[in-house]
């Protein structure tokens, strides 16, 4: 796949550099109202899966970029109302639905076990 036009080298093809960042830069904002470990784990999959995006044709990219515009929304909603009304253990995110799961190829499988090997390790 080729770099977007604009020569942004996290943009897949087809698609406006601007709109990439500007989401990679949300995405990282939504992180900082995370606990550090989250935030440190959450930085490094964005990082590492808009890396991956640049070998996306164009419909694949809009489906990236949709899911990851929905997981933003999820985000904040989740970390602004934890911040708004503290509880002991705030929990994020959503539970993959096992149509959802259905789409994943072998490689997601893959990455999305390692995140939550990841995730639920105990803290040091």
């Amino acid at each position: 796949m080729v770099a977007s036009r604009q020569g942004d080298e996290m943009a897949p093809a087809g698609v406006a550099a601007a709109q990439v960042r500007a989401l990679y830069k949300r995405l990282l904002l939504a992180h900082r109202l995370l606990p550090d470990d989250l935030r440190a784990i959450g930085d490094r999959y964005v990082r590492e899966e808009f890396r991956r995006s640049k070998g996306l044709g164009v419909e694949e990219a809009d489906r990236f970029l949709k899911e990851w515009e929905a997981y933003a929304d999820t985000l904040q909603a989740q970390a602004t109302e934890s911040v708004m009304h503290p509880v002991p253990k705030a929990n994020y995110g959503v539970d993959l639905t096992a149509n959802k799961l259905k789409d994943f190829n072998e490689e997601q499988i893959g990455q999305l076990y390692a995140l939550m090997q990841e995730a639920t390790k105990p803290v040091q």
